[in-house]
């Protein structure tokens, strides 16, 4: 069935939106003061992730191809695998449901908000936050992550037997996913995803929270531009060496 461009920039707008309030939904659980889920470990988050992409790339894998992140949308567009008229209208769908999936975990946890006295857990609900206080080693490991991620992504949809069982393609993708945080994570989250990342700490920046500091402003730009390079030389590397 053929969708129609529409169709597919929903699909990302929800699906991202998805990504958002269950990945994000499961760092609130986590860290916010007087939540059921308050001090569980990090697997929660990792689950949450992973989930929060299997879920979206069941329901619109087929649909827009459940991209839901602006750096593999402009990683396939680079490497001539997604047309690039398309990338702009795809991207700023991803960053609007970002945008408004946060609001949804906002509105589903303010009273956990109102209680938090911790800025960092709460930007943390929202952002990455660089835990080593280094640029460099945020960009390290975003770069790392995201690499991983996009050269799974890709492979696993290329090779022949994924590409005739889409749902195992699917589940892969959330394991993959739900690994790299619990293995990746550490340092500074990760994001692996401008969007997931962008979005939510513009929203953060924008809401009257009680406790709540600055949005990290000056680290913003590493889980931006780190995702988008490694989207790019995935994409190539797979490109070059194995299609």
């Amino acid at each position: 069935m053929t969708y129609s461009f529409p169709a597919k920039l929903l699909a990302e707008f929800i699906g991202t939106a998805i990504l958002i309030i269950l990945g994000n939904g499961s760092v609130a659980n986590v860290e916010l003061k007087g939540t059921k889920g308050n001090g569980s470990d990090w697997l929660l988050i990792a689950l949450g992730y992973g989930c929060g992409v299997l879920v979206p790339a069941m329901m619109f894998g087929t649909i827009s191809g459940a991209q839901i992140n602006p750096a593999f949308t402009i990683g396939l567009a680079v490497a001539g695998m997604f047309p690039w008229g398309q990338v702009i209208p795809f991207v700023i769908v991803q960053l609007l449901g970002a945008m408004v999936g946060q609001l949804i975990v906002y509105a589903a946890y303010k009273p956990h908000y109102d209680q938090t006295t911790n800025p960092e857990a709460i930007l943390g609900t929202f952002s990455t936050i660089d835990a080593s206080k280094s640029h460099l080693n945020g960009f390290i490991n975003e770069f790392v992550g995201s690499f991983l991620l996009f050269l799974g992504a890709v492979a696993l949809t290329h090779a022949p037997y994924f590409k005739a069982n889409m749902g195992t393609v699917f589940i892969g993708l959330g394991l993959l996913v739900m690994t790299l945080v619990a293995s990746l994570g550490g340092p500074t989250g990760p994001a692996l995803n401008p969007a997931r990342d962008l979005g939510p700490r513009i929203i953060h920046a924008l809401l009257p929270i009680p406790f709540k500091k600055d949005s990290h402003w000056h680290y913003a730009a590493v889980p931006v531009v780190a995702p988008i390079l490694a989207s790019i030389s995935a994409l190539e590397l797979y490109k070059t060496f194995f299609m």
